[in-house]
């Protein structure tokens, strides 16, 4: 595993406990940031990823109702709603090449959802991916 995937893993944990525990205080996210990762670039990297998704979290929850034909973000599972929520992030506002923001999301789907989270995250963000070449086209 590369750093900066194990830095998005960690940005995933803190995502899903946000969305488990929405009363829950933001700072205890940037303390399992550096817990997993110390102080230094890739806890930086990570606390990006976590603000990002958090300050474009209207904007990435909008996107994926309108792009997960059939499924709302409410019906899906916290994980892959929350890997879903990361890898659109990056997709959008990211420095990351499309395909590797894809890619590292469906390794986080492998790792933490179920058996078919990584074709359904794949799908989904695939199709987030070529909207976004349209729109900007």
């Amino acid at each position: 595993m590369t750093s900066r995937s194990r830095a998005r893993e960690v940005a995933f944990q803190v995502l899903y406990q946000d969305d488990l525990n929405p009363r829950g205080n933001p700072a205890f996210g940037d303390l399992l940031i550096e817990e997993r990762l110390g102080k230094g670039g890739l806890a930086e990297f990570a606390r990006g990823l976590v603000s990002g998704v958090r300050r474009h979290r209207e904007e990435v929850d909008a996107l994926l109702e309108q792009t997960a034909d059939n499924w709302s973000l409410g019906r899906m599972a916290a994980t892959d709603r929350n890997v879903l929520r990361l890898g659109t992030y990056e997709l959008l506002h990211g420095d990351a090449p499309d395909r590797v923001a894809i890619d590292e999301a469906v390794e986080l789907a492998k790792r933490f959802g179920a058996a078919q989270s990584s074709q359904f995250v794949n799908g989904i963000l695939d199709k987030v991916m070529h909207e976004k070449v349209v729109d900007s086209g």
